[in-house]
């Protein structure tokens, strides 16, 4: 078995798998995507989202990252789905490791840019997710999120 590689600080090769959130937000038929800025992934797109923070709330880590990658003011109103993202190395290490909780989100203001580690924040239609590259698993949340009903949250806190 390979050694493990050296723990760096930063989101390669973590002790545990890090969470996050995501947005599903859809306005009018179209949906919300942010082209990534930086590494992993830099150059495709995916739903706005991010790395939640020690004492933070699932839903307010979800609001703060849409507005700092998309200017947007958004409620999370339900959850959506749980994504895993397991990314190995050449040689089979888990180099990134993330479990996201998506959400429902509702707009409530803001002016739409680019922030953050985001490079670009569109529309998009769903016909058009096809021609798009993105980040592995984004297109099937959205299908299966299309596809779904919205629920009431479960999240079960003391």
């Amino acid at each position: 078995m390979p050694d493990n590689p050296p723990i760096d600080n930063s989101r390669r090769f973590p002790a545990h798998p890090l969470l996050g959130v995501g947005a599903i937000i859809f306005i009018e038929g179209q949906i919300l995507l942010v082209e990534r800025g930086k590494p992993p992934l830099e150059g495709l797109w995916s739903l706005p989202g991010g790395l939640v923070e020690t004492g933070e709330r699932l839903e307010d880590a979800c609001a703060r990252e849409v507005f700092e990658e998309t200017g947007l003011h958004v409620t999370a109103e339900s959850m959506a789905t749980v994504f895993e993202r397991i990314m190995p190395d050449t040689e089979g290490r888990s180099e990134y490791h993330y479990v996201l909780v998506d959400f429902y989100c509702k707009v409530l203001g803001g002016d739409l840019r680019a922030g953050d580690d985001s490079r670009r924040a569109e529309w998009f239609t769903l016909s058009a997710l096809p021609s798009l590259p993105m980040t592995a698993g984004t297109r099937e949340v959205i299908e299966t999120c299309c596809s779904r009903r919205q629920t009431l949250p479960h999240i079960t806190r003391p």
